[in-house]
């Protein structure tokens, strides 16, 4: 029996082949999937908690560690953890243009450092937003920007990591519902409903 996964809205189904590197053939349902998925997205975060050499803005801010942070993530149940995906999406720039637009990224974010251009929690989370609307990976990309964000703000700029609701985001809930709201406010460049959000 093969991985039999419902979606909900927001989330980005995995294409057939995608599918079959699955490293724990004995999931079967999302429920399972998530359960495995979320251990390991624990560990990742513990790893950010207790490396002892100082991540520094220029490590953060590079393509290497984009992909490390997506391998700490889901590297136990997922082949293609930290792989740039190969196909298209409903969402997402084109699979040829996840380089070239992540570069401008990290550059971006680098100068919004760099000239304090907005406030600390904004550029972590316009650093969020941007990436998902990348969308680099097969899978994880909504929670890979959330770690991404917490290591930013924590890391670079030394405050707090960001409560996100205090609710798991993945399963449909009133919380998510707000929360897809801002992302949608981010979309057209207003990210007060996110800052709201990802420090409520």
């Amino acid at each position: 029996m093969g991985l039999e996964l419902q979606y909900q809205e927001g989330q980005t189904p995995l294409d057939e082949d995608e599918k079959e590197d699955l490293l724990i053939p004995s999931i079967t349902t999302r429920g399972e999937l998530d359960e495995v998925e979320q251990r390991n997205i624990e560990e990742a975060i513990l790893w950010t908690i207790r490396r002892r050499r100082k991540f520094t803005p220029e490590e953060i801010l590079s393509v290497a560690f984009i992909k490390e942070v997506h391998v700490k993530m889901l590297g136990g149940v997922w082949a293609w953890a930290g792989s740039f995906r190969k196909t298209n999406k409903n969402i997402g720039v084109d699979k040829h243009l996840i380089s070239t637009d992540l570069k401008m990224l990290l550059d971006d974010c680098k100068f919004w450092i760099e000239n304090k251009t907005f406030s600390e929690d904004e550029i972590a989370l316009r650093f969020k937003h941007r990436i998902v609307s990348i969308h680099c990976f097969s899978n994880g990309n909504g929670r890979h920007s959330r770690l991404m964000a917490d290591i930013i703000i924590e890391k670079i700029f030394g405050r707090p990591v960001f409560t996100w609701g205090e609710k798991d985001l993945v399963q449909h809930s009133e919380v998510r519902t707000l929360y897809l709201k801002a992302l949608r406010a981010a979309d057209k460049s207003n990210y007060d409903l996110l800052i709201q959000f990802a420090r409520s």
